[in-house]
C-alpha cells in the first residue's frame, strides 16, 4: 500500500507564502508520478503541479510562476512552494501518485490553505 501525507497548510494573507510537503510511505520507489492537486470551493479538484512519471514537472496555467514543485527522492517527499497568493488560491490542497506498476494512483488526506484578503 501507499500513504501519503501532507502538511504545511494554514492561514496566510493574501501575497504571502505558504510551503506544503508531501511525505510518500509504502511501495513508493519514486517521487516521479507525484504531484499536488487541489479542490477550491464550488469547483472539482485540479492539477496544480506534478511530476510526470517520466520526471518531467507539469504546472497549471494558473500557477503563474508563482508556485514551484520541488523534491527529495531520498526522502521521498515533495513539496509546493506558493508565493503570491490570493483569495481564488483558498482550498483543500492534496497529494497525489500515479504508479504505473502495478497500476495505481492514491491520494493524501488533504491540507487546508486560506487565504485572506
Amino acid at each position: 500500500q501507499v500513504q501519503l501525507v501532507e502538511s504545511g497548510g494554514g492561514l496566510v494573507q493574501a501575497g504571502g507564502s505558504l510551503k506544503l510537503t508531501c511525505v510518500a510511505s509504502g511501495r513508493v520507489r519514486t517521487t516521479n508520478g507525484m504531484g499536488w492537486y487541489r479542490q477550491v470551493p464550488g469547483q472539482e479538484r485540479e492539477e496544480v503541479a506534478r511530476f510526470t512519471t517520466s520526471g518531467t514537472i507539469d504546472y497549471a496555467d494558473f500557477v503563474k510562476g508563482r508556485f514551484t514543485i520541488s523534491r527529495d527522492n531520498e526522502k521521498k517527499t515533495i513539496y509546493l512552494h506558493m508565493n503570491s497568493l490570493d483569495s481564488d488560491d483558498t482550498g483543500v490542497y492534496y497529494c497525489h501518485i500515479l504508479i504505473l506498476n502495478p497500476l495505481g494512483e492514491f491520494w493524501g488526506q488533504g491540507t487546508q490553505v486560506t487565504v485572506s484578503s
